[in-house]
């Protein structure tokens, strides 16, 4: 069973349409992929997938056991972030608050959880450091790091690669990689389009057309093909 389903869903403000029609399905494993030009409600339906937006009209069910709180979800990098005060411990830690509860401490399995995905990501080093003075690189890490510690089965990630050098940038899609080869599930915005397909099992397009399949199919599409164009891509193997 799908973990996420989404049925003709519409997307917008105030009752302002910006995105319809949208349909797809996640399942344990996938890589999704979601492209499309700016304004095209990409960000948008992330957020309502996370519930933080209603939609206008649609459907979004979950199977295979996810709850809602069951989600990780890595947002956008913004200036804000870049300067949080906390250590690299203390922001992991904090993915575990949406399985907390009403409890105001963190307890020990909660603790190990915050542990292992630290080493996960090679940052066990930086546990004890001020998150601000870190390399974006190493941010990001941390971000993906606490994003697992809400979840097991699925990652929300929103260009998780923007501002990154290409050391970075490279670093970033190999553990994304990893994580999803141990059937972590991933549904990842990029504008990143050519090293973003090669890792997808799946494109969602969004835009005046929508387009939901296998990444062959899209790159066999007519509106794949038109994309790829429009950006200057090169051929995808």
């Amino acid at each position: 069973m799908a973990l996420i389903t989404v049925k003709e869903l519409s997307l917008g403000y105030d009752n302002i349409e910006i995105a319809n029609n949208i349909n797809f399905s996640v399942s344990q494993g996938d890589y999704l992929c979601i492209v499309g030009e700016n304004g095209s409600g990409k960000t948008t339906l992330m957020k309502t997938l996370l519930g933080l937006k209603d939609p206008l009209r649609g459907q979004i069910l979950t199977g295979d056991g996810l709850m809602k709180n069951g989600i990780g979800y890595l947002p956008q990098h913004t200036d804000v972030q870049k300067d949080f005060p906390a250590s690299v411990k203390e922001i992991v830690l904090s993915g575990c608050q949406s399985h907390c509860g009403f409890k105001p401490f963190y307890s020990r399995k909660d603790k190990e959880l915050a542990n292992e995905n630290m080493e996960k990501m090679g940052i066990t080093h930086l546990k004890g450091r001020s998150y601000r003075q870190l390399s974006g690189g190493q941010q990001q890490r941390i971000l993906l790091a606490r994003a697992l510690c809400a979840t097991r089965k699925i990652l929300l990630l929103d260009e998780p690669v923007s501002g990154l050098d290409p050391e970075a940038t490279y670093e970033m899609y190999r553990l994304i990689e990893k994580l999803n080869k141990e059937n972590v599930a991933v549904i990842m915005i990029s504008h990143d389009i050519d090293s973003a397909l090669a890792y997808a099992t799946h494109v969602l397009h969004m835009g005046s057309d929508v387009f939901f399949g296998t990444r062959a199919e899209y790159l066999e599409s007519r509106l794949g093909k038109r994309y790829l164009e429009t950006l200057g891509g090169g051929e995808i193997a």
